[in-house]
């Protein structure tokens, strides 16, 4: 043993370390081969473990967050295409295995969430940067900080960074039942908005009302636009967050108060809209992508939505629960479902 380990690199004797720790230097992880269908992703069980090199950390992953960009990059359509093969996911939660060279502010054994990964989340471990990488407050499990990553950042990133909201503004909320949507309520909610929701079902709307929304709406009703209109009054929203442009956004544009603002965060295809619309009250479309944050304002997103931990207003609410073995049934889920009922996650 000693023989062999003075022939080794140093990042060699840590995988060694860890690899005499785990017991093994294989692991399970759901690989993407080509891109495609829910059906390209794969459980492998003999992926070799991942190795932190300087300023990385080595996750034990108890839960990963499932997103619906992750289903657009897996079928090629999404303008990141990452080099195949590769294995998804960026929000997990776990424990900390191992950390590499450099890194003092977490040990062996910290519970944790991610909002990225290096080698991808859906699988027993994996590599993170030791900066996109948070405690996780005993105030919440395993599966609530895999909720966190993408949904809150973006949701903050949406109404703060980019939609400029103020207190005693009204937010609306298009698709406020899922991951992303009850982020948005909740700090909308603590900033002092006035917040209204829709979502699809009647479940999904009480989730919502749980969660920080006034008003919620059912947007399976035909007349549910007139209904906001007629809660809003002539003032109109001021910020609306926009889960799937590209079924509501003509419509965004008729319900905002001069000055207001659509955020969009999902679309699934094109619209046809009036660009004399945003004329008449010098409203915006904005796009939002938490891939175009800026290490600084994602500081400022991590500073926020810790504090809205401590305070405890920020509750992520668990919806679908998926063994990695169904992956691909979460990934068809995510898509096609009725309406969403909280985050989906994987358990690993």
């Amino acid at each position: 043993g000693a023989v062999r380990a003075a022939l080794l690199l140093p990042e060699e004797v840590e995988l060694e370390e860890i690899t005499m720790a785990t017991g093994r230097n294989v692991m399970r992880a759901v690989r993407v081969s080509e891109f495609g269908g829910p059906e390209v992703l794969k459980l492998l069980s003999d992926v070799l473990l991942p190795n932190p090199k300087e300023n990385q950390v080595l996750i034990k992953v108890h839960a990963c967050g499932v997103n619906p960009v992750e289903t657009y990059i897996r079928s090629g359509t999404h303008a990141r295409k990452p080099a195949l093969p590769y294995t998804p996911g960026t929000d997990v939660a776990g424990v900390i295995e191992a950390v590499g060279e450099h890194v003092t502010v977490f040990k062996k054994g910290d519970r944790i969430f991610a909002n990225d990964t290096i080698s991808g989340g859906y699988a027993d471990y994996t590599v993170a940067a030791a900066d996109t990488v948070f405690p996780l407050s005993d105030k919440l499990d395993f599966k609530q900080g895999a909720a966190i990553g993408i949904p809150y950042f973006t949701a903050f990133r949406a109404l703060f960074q980019k939609g400029h909201a103020k207190a005693g503004e009204t937010v609306l909320v298009h698709g406020a039942s899922g991951g992303v949507g009850i982020a948005a309520c909740q700090i909308a909610r603590a900033y002092g908005l006035k917040v209204l929701g829709t979502a699809g079902t009647e479940e999904g709307m009480n989730i919502v009302l749980r969660n920080g929304a006034h008003k919620m709406f059912n947007h399976r009703e035909a007349d549910y636009v007139d209904k906001i209109k007629e809660f809003s009054g002539v003032q109109g929203v001021d910020v609306i967050i926009e889960m799937l442009a590209n079924v509501n956004l003509a419509t965004d544009l008729q319900l905002l108060s001069p000055g207001g603002r659509v955020m969009i965060v999902g679309s699934r295809g094109p619209i046809e809209i009036n660009p004399r619309d945003t004329m008449m009250k010098e409203s915006s479309i904005i796009g939002v992508s938490l891939f175009c944050a800026t290490k600084k304002l994602m500081h400022e997103c991590e500073t926020a939505l810790l504090a809205g931990i401590e305070a405890g207003w920020l509750k992520p609410v668990v919806g679908p629960e998926y063994p990695l073995e169904k992956v691909a049934k979460a990934h068809e889920h995510i898509i096609n479902s009725r309406g969403a009922l909280g985050k989906m996650v994987l358990l690993i």
